[in-house]
């Protein structure tokens, strides 16, 4: 029976641990060999993996990774780390932006039960401490870090790799469309992040976080101007610091 999935909670306190990280190894793979000839960019190539496998020997754990929650105007930004069991992959894994809750919920259960999965948030408040870039990158290490058994190899979502990785990595841009661990990492963060904006909803239900995940819909612009910014909101970002920086107005 799988163990159960490792989830971080990032605060100030658990950064300065990056601070003492070994260097990333400087060994990188042709991803080229990865590919099957014709692939699309945007389709899922389901050989990714395997062929990075005949790389680096077969037993080798490939980890995808990605995260969500980067243009929020509040809440955490989440990573997940996947490795797949090969014999073991679920059907239907694609991006989850292309997916509808329904089929990301039906996804999620059978992802958590057949792979290893490790999750790691990094609150509103290091997001403004840090910049969104650098919070989320260290969500993704720190969700390597939080796999029941480390990683050989991490394929990242997107163009940059969060730096002081122990294992060597390789960036795919549209990795989420394009490969089964990444496909199955952004639904883990996707559902995970939007069940923790549910739950604030439900302490704050002036802003619609149980529909837009905190972005800047119509509901959540107009919650702000009617009850103001809360301690989840994003100070840094720019929405949010233009109401806490704009002109009182006085009371006659």
């Amino acid at each position: 029976m799988l163990a159960p999935v490792r989830i971080l909670e990032l605060t100030s306190k658990d950064l300065v641990r990056a601070e003492g990280d070994r260097a990333a190894l400087s060994y990188r793979f042709d991803l080229q060999k990865a590919h099957t000839t014709g692939t699309k960019d945007d389709m899922i190539d389901p050989n990714i993996e395997q062929n990075l496998r005949a790389q680096l020997g077969a037993s080798a754990r490939i980890s995808g990774v990605d995260e969500v929650g980067r243009g929020s105007w509040a809440g955490p930004v989440t990573a997940c780390a996947v490795v797949l069991d090969p014999s073991n992959i679920p059907q239907g894994l694609a991006d989850s932006k292309t997916l509808s809750a329904k089929e990301r919920n039906t996804l999620y259960e059978p992802i958590l039960n057949s792979a290893d999965v490790g999750i790691a948030h990094v609150s509103a408040e290091e997001i403004d401490r840090l910049n969104i870039l650098q919070a989320s990158l260290l969500a993704m290490k720190f969700a390597l870090e939080q796999l029941n058994t480390p990683a050989d190899f991490a394929l990242i979502d997107g163009n940059k790799a969060p730096p002081n990785l122990s294992i060597p990595s390789e960036c795919l841009i549209k990795g989420d469309a394009r490969c089964l661990s990444i496909a199955a990492a952004s639904i883990v963060a996707k559902v995970t992040r939007d069940h923790i904006m549910v739950s604030l909803s439900q302490q704050f239900p002036q802003y619609g976080w149980e529909n837009n995940a905190g972005y800047g819909t119509k509901a959540h612009q107009d919650g702000l101007k009617n009850y103001g910014v809360t301690q989840h909101h994003r100070r840094s970002f720019k929405p949010i610091n233009n109401i806490l920086c704009a002109p009182k107005t006085p009371d006659f």
